[in-house]
Formats: structure tokens, sequence, C-alpha cells
């Protein structure tokens, strides 16, 4: 078995990313759906189908939850689905997080947050030689 993926994010940012990670590493090793939520959402009717979506996710192993903007509303919605013991979510959503996460399927749910936070963090940096 292996963690679920879900992405909460802005519409159309998490399909998105999936797109162009499946796309640069030719495959989707996790079970991955994403959650957009349209900046008129209903974050009640979102979270139901959040914690819908979480369930079919989860394969005995958890589901780690990414989404884009601490305080935002996705980000809101996910936090409703932390009284589930076998979630973890994190914040920040970013292209090198993700891609981090697809490339290492075999980690436990908390290795692989650990992984993300990780990822995410090493893909910013500031290149003052590209500067022109």
């Amino acid at each position: 078995m292996t963690i679920g993926v879900l992405l909460v994010s802005h519409e159309p940012l998490g399909h998105v990313m999936l797109d162009i990670s499946v796309k640069t590493l030719s495959i989707c090793p996790l079970a991955t759906r994403v959650l957009s939520v349209p900046l008129d959402a209903d974050p009640d009717a979102l979270a139901v189908r959040a914690e819908k979506m979480m369930t079919e996710l989860n394969s005995g192993d958890g589901v780690l939850i990414l989404t884009d903007l601490c305080g935002a509303t996705p980000s809101n919605i996910a936090c409703r689905l932390a009284r589930f013991n076998d979630v973890m979510i994190v914040t920040g959503l970013n292209l090198s997080m993700l891609i981090r996460v697809l490339n290492y399927p075999e980690l436990s749910l908390t290795e692989m947050a650990e992984r993300a936070v990780d990822g995410g963090r090493q893909g910013i940096m500031l290149l003052p030689d590209c500067v022109t």
C-alpha cells in the first residue's frame, strides 16, 4: 500500500501543477486527486467533497494533503480533515514540493510530509547571477 495525495488549491493551480509533474516524471506513482477551490466557493460543500476524496484515496497508509496558501479557503478546508488520524497537511504547495512527493512513493506518511516540506524549501532560492 502507499499513501494518497490530495491537492486542495485555488482553481486551476492544483490541476496545472499535477499535469506538469506527471509530464515531467512520465508517471503519477501515487493515487492523487485535486480539489479545485473557486474564489466564490462554498467551504462547507467543498469540505464534504474533500472528505469523500480523502476517504477514496486512503488505501490504509494515510493521505497527504497539499494546499497552496496558509489561511486561505483551500487550507481552511484541508484543516477540517485534520481530525482524522491518518492525514497530514502541508501548505505552501509549489512544483518542487509536488515533484519531490511523487518521486518517493515508498515513503510513510510522516516521511512524505517531511520530504514535501524539504522539497518546497529547497525549490525556493535567489538566483543573483540570473538578474539582468
